[in-house]
């Protein structure tokens, strides 16, 4: 499949020109590499030099983009936590009043009961949370691992194919 040219790898994108090769269609254009011939592949990967850069800049934004959801998570679970804490205080305080039924006392048990599963849901849910978004920059990261595996590959393939390599 190595007869695959520049015109019909810029239509297999959609695509008039270069210019017009959106950060979304990178990855369509790293698939496409391998039906590329070496020639036309090594020709399309000068033309944007910049093809490492896009890859590097995606994740760049999504690592800031997961560190800005991380910081306010943050602040929202500090927030649940410290609501979470004020009233179990105050429901402490009020079961150290004498005054309270037994049936009162019952309830504020209840209560304190209620608080606490709900923190520990709430850590649950964090937790998960976490580990989605984790998953979420491994996968950002694995893709720029390929596309920097297709780009060395395509390189090397086209070196190799070229007898630019020494023989053993």
């Amino acid at each position: 499949m190595g007869d695959v040219n520049e015109s019909a790898v810029k239509r297999k994108l959609g695509i008039p020109n270069w210019r017009n090769l959106s950060k979304d269609k990178v990855l369509k254009f790293a698939a496409a590499m391998p039906e590329m011939a070496t020639e036309v592949r090594l020709k399309l990967i000068e033309q944007f030099p910049a093809f490492k850069d896009l890859g590097k800049a995606d994740i760049d934004a999504v690592t800031e983009a997961h560190k800005s959801t991380l910081a306010a998570n943050e602040n929202s679970q500090n927030d649940f936590y410290k609501a979470s804490q004020d009233q179990r205080d105050a429901l402490q305080a009020d079961l150290g009043r004498d005054d309270l039924s037994w049936a009162q006392r019952e309830a504020l048990h209840d209560r304190l009961d209620q608080n606490l599963r709900q923190v520990s849901e709430k850590d649950s849910e964090n937790k998960q949370f976490l580990g989605a978004g984790m998953k979420m920059v491994a996968a950002a990261g694995a893709a720029a691992l390929g596309l920097g595996v297709v780009f060395v590959g395509g390189k090397l393939a086209g070196a190799s194919q070229d007898g630019s390599e020494e023989s053993p």
